[in-house]
């Protein structure tokens, strides 16, 4: 079930359960999982991209093995709010997503969430290489802890 309003994904879940963000790049995808009480989102792996059927299932195991309740989606807005080629990609995965699960998926704008991924990794003096490798999830946990966010506040 895709929820485009925050509202409608809250009403969807249930009251207890951990939740995932992505964030969805040409190459890679980034995972972020929250704790069960949905209070802090934390960046968990990056899947390499293959085909739609392989990326699935990698995400689909990770579901399964950490009980998760839902899922949102990074939705990358141009920066005037517009909606792009990029976002529907976006959509378009998660039209093929919710074919294959029952979960509630939601979109989470996502825009800058990279930049402030790569701002905190620098500030943590991470070398060049360690960031290449984990931007993709670090992006994931900041796009999670703003849905995080805005569902304790609704």
């Amino acid at each position: 079930m895709i929820c485009d309003e925050i509202q409608d994904f809250a009403a969807a879940l249930p009251a207890f359960g951990a939740l995932a963000g992505l964030d969805l790049g040409d190459r890679t995808i980034g995972v972020a999982v929250s704790d069960t009480m949905r209070g802090v989102a934390s960046p968990l792996e990056t899947i390499r991209r293959r085909k739609f059927s392989l990326d699935a299932a990698d995400l689909l195991t990770i579901v399964q093995k950490r009980q998760i309740a839902g899922l949102v989606l990074g939705l990358p807005r141009n920066m005037d709010g517009s909606e792009g080629p990029r976002c529907q990609s976006t959509r378009a995965f998660a039209r093929n997503l919710s074919r294959l699960t029952d979960l509630p998926i939601t979109f989470w704008d996502e825009r800058l969430s990279t930049v402030a991924a790569e701002k905190a990794l620098l500030e943590a003096d991470t070398t060049r290489k360690r960031r290449s490798e984990v931007i993709d999830h670090v992006a994931a946990g900041y796009i999670l802890q703003g849905a995080l966010d805005r569902l304790r506040n609704l």
